[in-house]
């Protein structure tokens, strides 16, 4: 190979041994049961993702953070043969739905049919592949709610006290937050809500409210006190606290971190109660007309969506002693309290043996381009808008974990979709993909010669196995995006292995030459085949795409820390085709425009040569010819005499037209990120070498000039604004 490595003899051998010795297969004697339950002495992982509000559809930021983070995790266990259950569903209950659906004019179990309908379509196109999808308004729910929170309260658990509410007495029902409307009484705003002014912003009680009125009926409501019940969380603080401190070494760190901060200066008694009529009624004659808090009820349904699916589902959830469960919950970091604090609080509180979960993998949050997610606006993807792009789920599945949040918030932008499209997918990925498969189709009649393994093979093979033991110790700690970014690392190496070695050319040689260009192809399409099952957690459609081209059946396989033989000699793959189509400028343009929403202020038309339209231009020759002529306009203003202000607006014009051409030829040649910072850090090398040596600024200027190219050119591969140059280079040159 051309790679520049030296490995030990000793990974060497290991690697030939796994090649000859060894097999992924999956045994064909085991049987798999149904429904899913755990087994003794066997790897039983339980998987919840945080169960998405019904009352609205759910966007990109929302699938990733939890659903698409933990179907991703769900099947990379199930390809390590690993005993697992995956459990999600809808949250129903609560404020929110009854404010939907006075809105939309239903009741409240309307909406709550209406919105578990559009999420299950929503994620069955995405491919999140659930054991159940349930709902927290099912009879399972009320059952098991009740019965934990009768063990909280029979052991002691729970306190009472009094609260100041607004009630309609012409309605008849104490009013939640947001069925009170009023003036703000720091701003004056006359529309604010019971819990927050978007006049000025501030949070605010509903009895603060001046002028206060019923939001069904408008009629003003009076002050009474209402008795509640409180979950006792400083009684149960120490059991927590010992928790969280051995279990905490295993979630993400801003999940550590915010519960840290929730417990440091202790815990406080919670209200689990509400004056409402849409919830779970609370099982005490006392408080018959109350239901419970949804933040109480709603991690419950985990148990209840469980219980749904199996009625043996207390050996996930209570399990016998010798029976070993490794529990991970996925969420967004605005969740973390309610999983780390308030649910362990109640379990613990039961004095039962629940299982407590072991890992809390919580992401940060994904914006939209250069903002926020926002459906009144319609600013950004949601989930029932990506199957009309004409994008795969695949592509998208793929893009939103390769850009996942996991240690900072990140953004989903078009321009840097197709990028990562056109050169890892297309120009990575699918390039090795398809000429391994195509050149085994021309050569050798589909069928997978003998390999001999050489020194050049061992290497490749090695350092496929370094990668491969990363990306299991990547997703073994749910870091998904480094597994990806394996993945893709691989696919690379494969394709460095082909260009050095050059198939097309040996195959033309001597017959010693042609049994080289065999071993080639025949250890190409193995790769090949690898790449489909450690791609199977990340785009599975696109795993079985692959692997109808390869005849064979992707799923019979185990994941390992070891390459072995994938495809023997004489296996006949399939029908070779290409796997990812190009993204053209044109169609970033058109799902740009279209998902921008209505902008607080509208961006002024470029002022441009008559008769050039920039919304027809498709291609880089088109935007060439036009930049051309708006170059020859400014210089003829110039030369002409005119005013700045006459000829300042075609200038910025043109501008912003060369970065547009600049855009267009990464997106139309994509190039790896990667290469891109190893260009720029050596180029920076050379910069600061040069200033050290206090060369000429003549010298020394055409190379600072370059690295702002590279950089530039970097901004524009990630989809990010590029940073002025003009004020760079007076900066640089002033050092």
């Amino acid at each position: 190979m051309s790679l520049l490595v030296e490995l030990d003899e000793s990974e060497l051998l290991n690697a030939k041994n796994s090649w000859i010795s060894k097999s992924c297969l999956k045994d064909p004697n085991q049987v798999y049961s149904q429904p899913v339950l755990p087994v003794k002495g066997e790897k039983n992982i339980l998987i919840t993702s945080a169960l998405p509000y019904v009352n609205n559809v759910p966007h990109l930021g929302n699938i990733i953070g939890c659903v698409l983070s933990a179907d991703v995790f769900a099947r990379y266990c199930r390809l390590r043969g690993w005993n697992t259950l995956y459990i999600s569903g809808t949250d129903e209950y609560g404020t929110a739905t009854e404010t939907k659906a006075l809105e939309e004019k239903l009741t409240p179990q309307q909406i709550c049919d209406k919105y578990f309908k559009t999420h299950s379509e929503i994620y069955k196109w995405f491919n999140i592949n659930f054991d159940h999808f349930g709902r927290t308004t099912s009879s399972k729910q009320t059952e098991i709610v009740q019965e934990i929170f009768k063990e909280v309260h029979e052991n002691g658990y729970t306190t009472t006290a009094s609260m100041e509410q607004l009630l309609c007495e012409n309605c008849d029902r104490f009013l939640a937050d947001r069925f009170v409307e009023g003036t703000c009484p720091l701003c004056s705003y006359e529309d604010a809500r019971g819990d927050q002014c978007d006049g000025c912003g501030h949070l605010i009680n509903a009895t603060e409210l001046i002028k206060p009125r019923c939001k069904v009926c408008q009629k003003s409501p009076v002050i009474r006190n209402s008795q509640q019940l409180f979950l006792n969380l400083p009684k149960v603080e120490a059991k927590l606290n010992n928790w969280a401190e051995k279990s905490g070494d295993d979630w993400s760190y801003n999940a550590k971190v915010i519960t840290k901060s929730w417990m440091k200066d202790g815990l406080k008694e919670r209200c689990i109660t509400r004056d409402l009529k849409w919830g779970i009624p609370v099982p005490l004659e006392d408080f018959k007309t109350k239901v419970f808090y949804v933040w109480f009820d709603a991690p419950i349904g985990y148990m209840s969506m469980s219980a749904v699916y199996t009625s043996e589902w207390r050996k996930w959830w209570q399990p016998e002693n010798d029976t070993k469960i490794t529990y991970y919950q996925f969420m967004a970091k605005d969740n973390v309290p309610f999983h780390s604090v308030m649910f362990p609080a109640c379990l613990f509180a039961t004095e039962r043996n629940y299982t407590m979960v072991n890992h809390i993998m919580a992401t940060e949050y994904l914006n939209y381009e250069d903002g926020k997610f926002s459906k009144s606006r319609g600013i950004g993807v949601f989930g029932n808008d990506a199957q009309d792009t004409g994008l795969p789920a695949d592509v998208f599945r793929f893009y939103l974990l390769f850009v996942r949040p996991e240690s900072q918030d990140s953004s989903f932008s078009w321009a840097d979709l197709a990028t990562k499209n056109n050169s890892e997918l297309l120009n990575n990925l699918g390039n090795f993909c398809n000429r391994a498969l195509s050149f085994l189709e021309k050569f050798f009649d589909c069928i997978i010669p003998e390999i001999q393994l050489e020194k050049d093979e061992l290497t490749l093979l090695a350092l496929v196995t370094s990668d491969l033991q990363d990306y299991t110790s990547a997703l073994d700690k749910a870091k998904l995006r480094d597994g990806l970014r394996l993945v893709l690392s691989i696919s690379r190496y494969g394709n460095q292995y082909m260009q050095s070695q050059k198939p097309w050319v040996l195959i033309k040689g001597s017959n010693e030459e042609r049994i080289r260009a065999g071993t080639v192809i025949g250890l190409s399409c193995n790769l090949v085949c690898l790449l489909a099952i450690m791609l199977q957690p990340y785009m599975p459609e696109t795993a079985n795409i692959i692997g109808k081209q390869l005849n064979v059946d992707i799923s019979t396989f185990l994941l390992n820390n070891f390459v072995s033989t994938f495809l023997p000699p004489k296996h006949k793959i399939g029908k070779p085709a290409p796997i990812f189509e190009k993204i053209d400028q044109s169609v970033v343009n058109q799902l740009k425009s279209r998902f921008a929403g209505k902008q607080k202020t509208p961006e002024k038309e470029l002022t441009v040569v008559d008769g050039l339209d920039l919304k027809e231009i498709k291609s880089i020759e088109q935007m060439e010819e036009a930049i051309s002529k708006q170059g020859e306009l400014v210089r003829s203003l110039k030369q002409g005499g005119a005013q700045k202000s006459e000829w300042e607006p075609y200038v910025k014009a043109l501008l912003e037209m060369k970065k547009s051409l600049e855009q267009m030829k990464i997106i139309s040649t994509p190039v790896s990120t990667d290469d891109l910072e190893e260009e720029i850090s050596k180029q920076g090398i050379k910069v600061r070498t040069l200033k050290e040596a206090k060369v000429e600024k003549s010298k020394l200027q055409p190379e600072i000039d370059l690295l702002l190219q590279l950089k530039s050119k970097l901004s524009i591969a990630k989809g990010l604004p590029a940073d002025d140059e003009k004020k760079k280079k007076q900066k640089q040159s002033k050092t």
